[in-house]
This record gives C-alpha cells, sequence and structure tokens, in this order.
C-alpha cells in the first residue's frame, strides 16, 4: 500500500469508510470487524466514521464504538492507523440526516466521540455540514477550540464549498488539513474545490467515491453529465479488474492528494478496494475515464459481469 500526506501525516492511500457497518442494511458484527480487519491487514491506515452513523433514532455512536471494538480486537500493530470522525450530523427516528453547527453543540459531540474512541485525542475530527442556520466561521471556530485545548489533534470540514474552504483555512491555517465532500466518476460537482484543496495543500477525501447512498437523500439532487457507461467497464476488462478497483484508481489519479475513501461491509470488498492503490492507468485510459461520467447503478451492474464481484451497499461499497 502506498501512502499519502495528510497533513503532518501519511495515511494509506485508500481509507476505509466505515458507515455501511453501522446504517440500514449493516452486517452483523462478527462481520463488520472483519471488514476493518481486512482493510488494516491490505494497509488501509485511514477509517473515517462520525457519531451520526447509526440506525435512525438509535443512540449516536454506533459506528465509532464498532471501530474501537475493532481496533482493540485486532493482533497487528496499530499504532500508524487515524481514526477520522465527524460531527455536526444527527439521525432522528424518522431516518432523516440533520444538521447543527453550533459551537456548543460540537464541542460536546467531540468530547463524547473521544470517549467512544477511547483516545487522549482525535487523530482527526471534521465538520460534518455546515448549519444554514450558524455562521459557518463560528462552527469552524468550535474546532479552533478543541485543537487548542488538545481534544483533537487535526481538523477537517465536510460538504463544503470553495468560499468556505478558504473560510476555514484563515481560521485554522495549518491545521486545517482535509476537505470531504462527495466526488466520483458520476458526480463531479466538487472539481473547484478539489483544485483548491491542490492550491492549499489539503488532502481530498471524496465520500461515496463509487456512489452508495444517492445524494438526494441527503442534499438534494446533484448534475449528473451525459454517461459512457463502457469506459469503466473496458478498462477494468483489459486489468482484469472490477470497476470499482479501475474507479478507485481514476480518483488516484485526479490529484496527488486524494484519498478515496470506499464503503465496505464484507472483507471482500474492501481488500479489492485496497489494491487499487497499486491499479495503474496510463494515459489513454485517463482520458477515456475523465470523459466518461458513469452512473453508480452502471458501475455495479458492470462488476456482476466481469472481474472480482464486490457487491453495493450504502457508501459506495458493500
Amino acid at each position: 500500500m502506498r501512502h499519502r500526506t495528510l497533513g503532518s501525516l501519511r495515511v494509506s492511500e485508500i481509507g476505509l469508510g466505515a458507515m455501511p457497518l453501522s446504517i440500514e442494511g449493516r452486517p452483523d458484527e462478527s462481520r463488520a470487524l472483519a471488514t476493518v480487519h481486512a482493510a488494516l491487514d491490505s494497509g488501509v491506515t485511514l477509517l473515517d466514521t462520525a457519531d451520526s452513523y447509526h440506525l435512525p433514532g438509535a443512540e449516536p455512536g454506533h459506528n465509532e464504538l464498532l471501530v474501537a471494538r475493532a481496533l482493540a480486537a485486532y493482533g497487528g500493530d496499530t499504532d500508524g492507523v487515524l481514526v477520522a470522525t465527524k460531527g455536526g450530523r444527527g439521525r432522528p427516528a424518522d431516518g432523516s440526516w440533520t444538521v447543527n453547527g453550533d459551537p456548543r453543540h460540537l464541542k460536546s459531540a467531540a468530547e463524547a466521540s473521544l470517549r467512544r474512541l477511547g483516545v487522549e485525542a482525535i487523530g482527526l475530527y471534521q465538520l460534518h455540514k455546515p448549519d444554514p442556520a450558524v455562521p459557518f466561521e463560528e462552527s469552524v471556530g468550535a474546532l479552533r477550540e478543541l485543537l487548542d485545548e488538545g481534544k483533537i489533534r487535526l481538523a477537517g470540514v465536510s460538504n463544503t464549498d470553495a468560499d468556505q474552504i478558504r473560510a476555514a483555512h484563515r481560521i485554522l491555517g495549518d491545521r486545517l488539513v482535509s476537505v470531504q465532500n462527495r466526488y466520483s466518476p458520476a458526480v463531479r460537482d466538487s472539481e473547484a474545490e478539489l483544485r483548491l484543496c491542490a492550491e492549499l495543500g489539503l488532502a481530498f477525501l471524496p465520500w461515496s467515491p463509487l456512489g452508495g447512498i444517492s445524494r438526494s437523500s441527503l442534499d438534494g439532487p446533484s448534475q449528473v453529465a451525459d454517461a459512457r457507461p463502457g469506459a469503466f467497464r473496458a478498462v477494468a476488462r483489459a486489468h482484469g479488474v472490477s470497476p470499482q478497483r479501475v474507479a478507485l484508481a481514476w480518483l488516484l489519479a485526479r490529484s496527488p492528494g486524494v484519498i478515496p475513501i470506499p464503503g465496505a461491509s464484507r472483507p471482500e470488498t474492501i481488500r479489492d478496494s485496497a489494491a487499487a492503490a497499486d491499479l495503474v492507468l496510463d494515459a489513454q485510459e485517463l482520458e477515456l475515464l475523465n470523459d466518461a461520467a458513469v452512473p453508480v447503478e452502471t458501475v455495479c451492474r458492470s462488476a456482476r459481469r466481469s472481474g472480482p464481484r464486490p457487491r453495493r451497499g450504502p457508501g459506495g461499497r458493500a
């Protein structure tokens, strides 16, 4: 597994999005733990979670507790593993995703995450989404206070536009290390934010890099470019790998700061994702894929017809 820079740290080129292990359709705990352990065995050193990754109406923190248990039960070395969590969203009983960027809430949420993860300081704490009812600078100010208090080591923002990233950078300086926005072969409306992260030296963590939960269920519909459904399948067939692995390799080629965090709920899927770090696409293949925007359903149907057979689920992989 090759590594990339996230702030002052080096983490694996491919992370694990742990969300599918705790929301609707989640696996039993034994398979969930096996999935995290398979990621670690594959060289993954970035685990992404959030306090809101739980079933609707349940207590916050299911996913954080699961990640903590998986690390504690792992037989190998976990000293180099970075756990990134997020605060500022909720999941009430109706299954919706709420937003709360009040600084008092964010500080309380971070302290609760700290206890669940069982660490002295959270490695990377991210504002999950800007709250339109709260000035963005105030929410980011809570991250600055958490940094100053030593409760978090690094800070990030998620679901932000370019102006918000600049504002967070002004407030946090080099302690802002990452931006986590949705970005995939089918959803490319964060191109400007990706370029800005490269300019500012920030890691860009694409969430749902292979699709998964639709944009409409969280943030409203997005515009998707015309599709060329054969592109990812054709490249995958040429390399004898899954279209999902090609999609992740394409993301890695977009910028040296990109660190995809595909979701998984079974060991074989994260093993396939991790192997994308070793897949090198040539210039002609990248040009073909850059011109393609493939709907999630097409990528996953293609996987069932050729190459390994990872299954789709929440977070883009299952």
